[in-house]
């Protein structure tokens, strides 16, 4: 309830300061597991995503954000819920799949913080750990902008990837997380 309030409201303020245009929405699956991975340069990155996603996104978000008792009220009544970037967060990881058990949309920056370029180093093993464990498609989502007011965001949104076929070891996950990685930049070419 308090997210189908909240999202109309934040998409007018942010449609009054972003020209927000989105391509290849007919590539997100109606319902059923899904996590959404995109690239990430600015703290803008999770509520322009939202305000043009068909469904409601349960964000993975840095838990300094939860130090603010309002600001964590709001977070949490959205869907959002913390993860420690600096160690292994094992609450974050039950909680990411409890989302996708419950058929939700899950949103990770496999980056783990904003970054400027693609560097596949900086993909974290954890996506590609959550969508095996929880045999979720992953939805590769590539936002750029310069994030100057009255500017263009643009919002690619590629086709699912699929990795429930494949045989999976946890040594392979670094290698996956690249390539969800790799396929969230291939997109920025497509725009």
């Amino acid at each position: 309830m308090f997210y189908s309030i909240v999202k109309p409201l934040v998409g007018i303020f942010l449609k009054l300061f972003y020209r927000v245009r989105v391509t290849g929405l007919e590539n997100v699956p109606q319902s059923g597991k899904l996590v959404i991975c995109s690239n990430h340069a600015s703290n803008w990155d999770p509520l322009l995503i939202s305000i043009v996603f068909p469904r409601q996104i349960s964000w993975m978000a840095k838990k300094e954000l939860f130090g603010n008792k309002i600001l964590s009220f709001i977070l949490c009544h959205l869907g959002a819920f913390p993860v420690d970037r600096g160690a292994s967060d094992i609450s974050a990881i039950k909680n990411a799949l409890k989302v996708l058990k419950n058929d939700k949309v899950l949103g990770i920056f496999p980056e783990g913080k904003r970054v400027e370029g693609l560097d596949l180093n900086n993909a974290k093993p954890g996506v590609a750990l959550l969508t095996v464990r929880s045999n979720s498609v992953v939805l590769p989502l590539n936002i750029s902008s310069d994030y100057k007011l009255f500017n263009t965001v643009n919002i690619v949104i590629g086709k699912p990837i699929d990795f429930s076929e494949e045989h999976v070891q946890a040594k392979d996950y670094t290698k996956l997380s690249h390539q969800i990685l790799y396929s969230i930049y291939e997109l920025r070419q497509e725009e």
